[in-house]
Parts: C-alpha cells; sequence; structure tokens
C-alpha cells in the first residue's frame, strides 16, 4: 500500500526512546511503498492539531543523533483519546494520506493506536496501526521486557549502590536511606535494586513493591533488624505501593486523564516521605529519603548499550511489519533459550497489550514479600550489566 506514514511518541520518556524512533525512521526510509513521513509534535494532540514535522526531509547527521539523545525529540501528551476525536483524527489522515500509523509508547499509548486502528478499519479507510513498546515501568503484557526499562534499571541499581555506600560510611549520622522509583502498579523498577548488592550487608536491605501489600509492622520489624545487623537501614520503595486495603501508602489522591493515581509532586505526599516518618517516629533515627522521579527516565548518561540496540531494532521492525501488511500488533521481545541473553522480536495484538499488564511474577518476589528471588537476579542481570565494584575497608 502506498501512502505516508506518521510517527508519536506518548507517555512518560525515556533514555532510548528516541533510538526506536530513528529505528522506525529508518525502517520506513527503506520501504518504496512509504512515502512522506511524519512526526506528530506533541502526540496525538498535536496530530489533531496538525502540528506535524517532516521527518524525512531532515539531514542524516540530525536524524542519527536521536540514537543517544534522551526525552521524547516529538514532544509527548498523556491525551485519552475521546470518541469525538476520531473525526478530526480521520480527516488529518485523509488531508496528509496517512497509511501507516506509529505510536511509540506503553500501556496507554498502547491502547490509543488500538483504538485508532480499529476506528479507521470500522469505517473502511486503508490504515496500518503498529505498536512500539517503550516504558521503564517494564509492565507491558507480551513482551520479555520493554525498551527503556534497562537502562532506567540500571540507574536505579547504580544509585543505590552509591548511595547505599553513603549511608553505610555516615551511619553514625543517618542511620537509613530511602529511594523511591517509579512504577504506578508494578515493581521492576525497585526490584532491579538488588543489583546494586554484591557482599552481604550492601544496600538495598529491604525491597517494597506494589505487587505485595504493605504492613507497617512488618516493615518496622524488618528495619529494626537490618539496623541490628548491618547499623544502618537501605530502603528501596517503589512509588505504588499500598496497604491491604488498596490505599496507596503515599496517600495520594490526584490522577491523571487515564484516571491513573499520580505519585509525583501533584500527588502529595510520596510513599519515601511516608516510610520516612514512620522509621523517624517508631525509632527515633535520623534519615534521608530520595526520590528522582523523572530522573529514571532521561538519564542518557547512563543508558544501557543493549538497551538503545533493542529500541532501535523494535522500531526498525515495526515499519518491516507495517510494510508486509500486518496490522493491530505491537512489537515483541523474546527472550531465546541458552545460558547467554539473546532476543528475538515477535509480535503481539494491540487489543491484548490494551486490556492486561504484566505485573511482577510471583516467582520473582521472595516468599517475604521484601525482597526479590534469584531467578528475578538472572532475569535482570543481562539487561542491565555488570555493577561497579568499589573498595571498602
Amino acid at each position: 500500500m502506498k501512502g505516508n506514514a506518521v510517527i508519536g511518541q506518548s507517555g512518560g520518556p525515556t533514555s532510548v526512546i528516541n533510538a526506536s524512533l530513528l529505528g522506525v525512521i529508518r525502517g520506513c526510509l527503506s520501504q518504496p511503498g512509504i512515502g512522506r513521513i511524519y512526526g506528530m509534535k506533541f502526540g496525538i494532540q498535536g496530530f489533531m492539531e496538525e502540528n506535524l514535522l517532516d521527518l524525512g526531509a531532515q539531514p542524516s547527521p540530525v536524524l542519527e543523533g536521536l540514537r543517544h539523545t534522551p526525552g521524547s525529540a516529538l514532544g509527548s501528551c498523556r491525551h485519552k483519546v475521546r470518541e469525538t476525536d476520531f473525526p478530526r483524527i480521520m480527516e488529518v489522515m485523509k488531508k496528509h494520506d496517512i497509511r501507516y500509523f506509529f505510536l511509540i509508547g506503553g500501556n496507554d499509548t498502547m491502547d490509543t493506536i488500538h483504538r485508532v486502528e480499529r476506528h479507521c478499519r470500522e469505517n473502511s479507510f486503508e490504515m496500518l496501526g503498529i505498536g512500539v513498546p517503550k516504558t521503564v515501568d517494564n509492565d507491558l503484557f507480551g513482551t520479555d521486557h520493554t525498551p527503556g526499562f534497562s537502562s532506567a534499571a540500571r540507574y536505579v541499581a547504580l544509585s543505590v549502590l552509591q548511595e547505599g555506600i553513603l549511608a553505610r560510611d555516615m551511619r553514625r549520622v543517618d542511620q537509613f536511606v530511602i529511594f523511591q522509583t517509579v512504577g504506578r502498579s508494578a515493581g521492576w523498577l525497585a526490584a532491579s535494586s538488588a543489583l546494586a548488592r554484591q557482599r552481604e550487608g550492601d544496600a538495598p536491605h529491604i525491597i517494597l513493591m506494589p505487587e505485595r501489600p504493605f504492613v507497617r509492622e512488618n516493615f518496622l520489624r524488618d528495619a529494626g533488624r537490618c539496623f541490628q545487623n548491618y547499623g544502618f537501614v537501605s530502603v528501596v520503595c517503589g512509588e505504588g505501593i499500598t496497604t491491604a486495603d488498596g490505599k496507596p501508602v503515599s496517600a495520594s489522591t490526584v490522577t491523571d486523564k487515564f484516571r491513573n493515581v499520580e505519585f509525583g509532586a501533584m500527588g502529595g505526599t510520596s510513599a519515601a516521605m511516608v516510610l520516612h516518618q514512620m522509621l523517624s517516629r517508631e525509632y527515633g533515627w535520623r534519615g534521608e529519603f530520595e526520590v528522582t522521579e523523572s530522573l529514571q527516565m532521561c538519564a542518557a548518561d547512563r543508558a544501557v548499550e543493549l538497551d538503545r540496540e533493542e529500541a532501535y531494532a523494535c522500531g526498525f521492525r515495526a515499519a518491516e511489519l507495517a510494510a508486509r501488511g500486518r496490522t493491530g500488533v505491537m512489537v515483541s521481545l523474546e527472550r531465546q533459550a541458552g545460558r547467554s541473553y539473546s532476543c528475538a522480536l515477535g509480535e503481539v495484538p494491540l487489543v491484548e497489550v490494551a486490556e492486561h499488564a504484566k505485573p511482577m511474577p510471583d516467582k520473582y518476589i521472595h516468599p517475604d514479600g521484601n525482597d526479590v528471588t534469584g531467578e528475578f537476579l538472572e532475569y535482570a542481570r543481562p539487561l542491565l550489566g555488570e555493577m561497579p565494584d568499589y573498595i571498602r575497608f
């Protein structure tokens, strides 16, 4: 099918999302049936405003520079498509002869492209829609992991490793430290902090994930034991941890347009702040908490090269799939069996990605609910790469 293509980025960025953008562009340029290649400025909102950038006209050095550029080069949005938006979306598509539609993003983005692709199909407008996976949360259904997760996980592991050294050396001053990761309902990033440990007593000592209910008494008990054993306490928590009744530990009540709880600065007290107050009140300790928020999503200086390569490959494969006539699918990463790490590229229906999420499986979570298992370490280690080994006395 001959026609033009459009590419958009949605939701939070990653350190490698622009490598996926480059992959889609290069893939489209290699297909004779694809004409002009547009970029949506600020996602589907910008598309409806006809805020389009001619990506194919960009100089090669500019395009290649996307490979190592953090943030979302096209600009992003968190707009939930309404039924009243579809006439305008169709109008812009027809005006610019858009026959290839690509979105790079997470769960909500896959829901958007699924609905747009379905609307076009039901209204007899020939358009091929392909999703490219992206999220630091690693909670996309149907893929072993998501581009962006590896780099964010390495950011977390390195941060906890280095802050753990500081906490150990400063334990006569500060008795505990709490590091909060992003991850609304999945604990993949918090769990990745376990890769910081190299010896007994290394940080983190306690890992709290949204997949397990937070129990105040258990947390205080575990912290007390860690202090007795190590002289300080290192805690890592996912931003979305909740109590058994589903109430966020952060006490956040603000939601976004997709009705997801916001755990950022506008969302109220962070989970890390609440845990800090608990430890201080129970034990009289002095401590610190660290909430890095979006820094985990844009730290290009800590990006994993494997992550960049897989992000690019997913983007390129999306263009190849569209050129073959595939539609309504998301590119996926399929881990191959064997002693050494390798992943193949596959695909998964967008409707499945839009309707499901991928929390941490039970086999990766310690029975006590405050740590990970050896199986998780085997899963995550090849994605993050080697951790530095610092001198200690």
